[in-house]
């Protein structure tokens, strides 16, 4: 199906309840389809690569792209800064490329005003004593952290009322069928269609 641009997808969840795992399996398993990369400040964690899970830069360098109207979003999340790319994001959507965004729920306040037709996601855990587990047994965090992670998440799950979107994700593999099929759905919206391929036919 022919259509005017590519489509946003914005994603967001509490720490630990799956949406970086989500968006990777989702961008593996669809054609013309990215995962945008966000820049960070924090340090890689066990298994992370530069440039393919985030941009790490310093505060320094991140504080000047902000300065000079880099991001399409940022926020400060965890004592760390996290942003998209305006100028990539754009670039892919005006060539026809559907983009992930994996962000919090404050980037996300940034993005729905800008793109009209982005499409808003929220990942939810089952409980919190699930997520809380979840975060344990990642061993990425001391107590402190995880503590601020939870209360954290608690800010983050009054704000799925802005999403079009919620996803339990309970079950990876039910989870990521959900979230294959509201992308799937939404290619087919009509207003985002390059009818004049289907004019020719008439």
């Amino acid at each position: 199906m022919k259509r005017k641009q590519g489509l946003l997808f914005v994603v967001s969840a509490p720490s630990g309840a799956g949406k970086t795992s989500l968006c990777r399996a989702i961008t593996d398993s669809l054609e013309n389809f990215t995962h945008s990369i966000s820049y960070a400040t924090r340090k890689p964690r066990p298994g992370e690569i530069d440039g393919r899970d985030y941009y790490f830069v310093s505060q320094q360098r991140f504080q000047d792209m902000i300065s000079a109207g880099d991001f399409a979003e940022w926020a400060e999340v965890h004592s760390n800064l996290y942003g998209t790319s305006r100028r990539v994001l754009d670039d892919m959507v005006e060539k026809g490329i559907d983009v992930i965004l994996d962000i919090d729920t404050q980037g996300a306040k940034q993005i729905k005003p800008k793109y009209e037709t982005a499409v808003f996601v929220f990942i939810m855990p089952p409980s919190l004593e699930i997520l809380e587990e979840r975060l344990r047994n990642r061993k990425s965090d001391h107590e402190k952290e995880i503590l601020k992670r939870m209360g954290r998440a608690r800010e983050e799950i009054k704000d799925y009322p802005m999403y079009d979107y919620v996803i339990v994700n309970r079950d990876f593999d039910r989870a990521l069928t959900e979230l294959r099929s509201i992308i799937i759905a939404e290619r087919c919206r009509m207003r985002l269609v390059n009818s004049a391929w289907i004019e020719g036919m008439i």
